[in-house]
Order: structure tokens, then sequence, then C-alpha cells
């Protein structure tokens, strides 16, 4: 490579840099976190996380059986209703799907949407269910999701998950892609979070906000009776124990010694 070459090519990697930020520039905005409580840094405001939300929703309807049981659909919209009304986060719509596979999981995407599997409902209470469904919508309220996806993909497969044109194999892939990452664990922080708010939308929903202690010890003991599966609850959901004991220094409860193990 000539010595002008060299010089040309620095040159165009510094354009590129220069268009690169003033893009940011444009896009990035700072917004105090209602469910987080503290600024945080996001490159789409909410009407873009819905449109993302809005795609991979599309998606996993292609991939995944949606109940249309009028008897768990009523349920989940009953007690749905009760946590979206007293959440810190108006501006968007929730929408609520149960996904018809005996697999005791749940999981939210950006822009309002939470899945719920059919295998979880049928061994949870009410209050137990509303436990789950409050966390889903609380990582919503935090834009956890939102917040993994700029972390993991950078710019690139968010404008690809934003995209209005679904034909292209590319198109899929990054949104299969993208629903992967979503599907990993959360950070400890996220789940910690999402674990106060919903115990905090519990209680002012009017349902037992003890629920949170009482589903995760139900979840686990269920965990030890089969091996692992794809997705399970505690892949999705880790550190148990520790968010048993958050849970209960949130509602002043007394701890035993075995809140202070990791099992």
């Amino acid at each position: 490579m000539s010595f002008r070459s060299h010089i040309y090519k620095k040159r165009f990697f510094r354009i590129l840099i220069f268009i690169f930020i003033l893009y940011l520039s444009a896009c990035v905005t700072t917004e105090y976190g209602t469910g987080t409580h503290r600024r945080d840094i996001f490159f789409y405001s909410s009407e873009k996380e819905v449109e993302i939300g809005r795609n991979l929703n599309q998606h996993i309807h292609r991939e995944k059986i949606i109940s249309k049981n009028p008897k768990d659909i009523e349920r989940i919209s009953r007690i749905a209703s009760r946590i979206v009304e007293v959440c810190d986060r108006k501006e968007i719509n929730y929408y609520f799907y149960i996904i018809d596979e005996d697999e005791k999981n749940a999981f939210s995407i950006p822009g309002g949407y939470v899945y719920i599997y059919s295998g979880l409902m049928n061994i949870l209470d009410d209050d137990e269910l509303g436990f789950v469904i409050a966390h889903e919508v609380a990582h919503i309220v935090s834009r956890h999701s939102i917040k993994k996806l700029q972390a993991a993909m950078g710019m690139n497969l968010l404008i690809l998950a934003t995209a209005k044109v679904e034909s292209t194999p590319n198109f899929h892939q990054g949104l299969s892609f993208a629903l992967a990452q979503i599907l990993t664990a959360y950070s400890r922080e996220d789940e910690f979070n999402a674990d106060e708010l919903a115990t905090k939308y519990l209680n002012l929903a009017g349902l037992n906000p003890k629920s949170g202690v009482e589903v995760l010890e139900k979840l686990y003991r269920e965990s030890k009776k089969a091996p692992p599966q794809m997705y399970s609850y505690f892949k999705t959901h880790p550190y148990v124990d520790q968010r048993i004991k958050r849970i209960k220094e949130y509602l002043g409860l007394p701890l035993n010694i075995k809140d202070y193990l990791n099992d």
C-alpha cells in the first residue's frame, strides 16, 4: 500500500466516523426511566421501539402457536389489565399472548408485547400469574430489551428491525437474531429492578405482593423435576435465591438462612 493510499484510507475512515457521530447525535436521546429511576441513553424513541416490537411480534406469530382458548385469554386479560392500569409507562399499548406449549416460561419484547406459555399459566394461581405478568411489564417499563439490543447489535440490526420491508432473508434472520438476544438472560440488576417493580404493581393492583416469592419458589421446585429445556424460566430469569431475598427485603419480610445461600 502506497503512502498516499494509506492517507486516503485514514481520511475516509475519519469521514465515516464523523457521519456516524452525526447520525447518532440525531437519534440518541437521554430519558429519565420511570422504572430505573435514572437517566438512560436510547438510540430510538418509543415510536421506533413499538415498530421493532411489531415486527418481532409478527415473527413470533409465524413461529409459535398462539392460543385461542377463550377461558385463558379472559383470565390473562383480566389480570393484565389491572397491572397495566398501575404501571409507570403509559405512552404505549400493551398486548398479551398465550403460547400454546407445555413450557413453564414467559418473556416480553420491546414495544409492549408479553407472552406467557400455557404450561406456566396452568400451574399458577391468579396472584402468581399476576407477578409473572407484572415482571414482564416491568421489563418493558424499564426498556430492558431495547437496551439489550442496543448493546448486543448496535445500530444496524435495530435499523433492520424497524424496516418496513419484510421480503428479504436478511430481514427474517435479523428478527430471529434479535429475538434470540432478548430471550437470553437479563443482567442481575435488570432482574432485580423488574422484580421490585412487579411487587410494587401487585400491591397497587390489589394482588398479593408476596406472590413473587411464592411463584419463584414454585418454579424452582418445578425446574428440579425435569431436565433443563430450551428457554426454561431459569435460563431467561436467573439468580433465583438472590431474587427471593431481594423481594423479601423490599417487602420487609423476615429472612432465613436459605435466603443467604445460592442453591
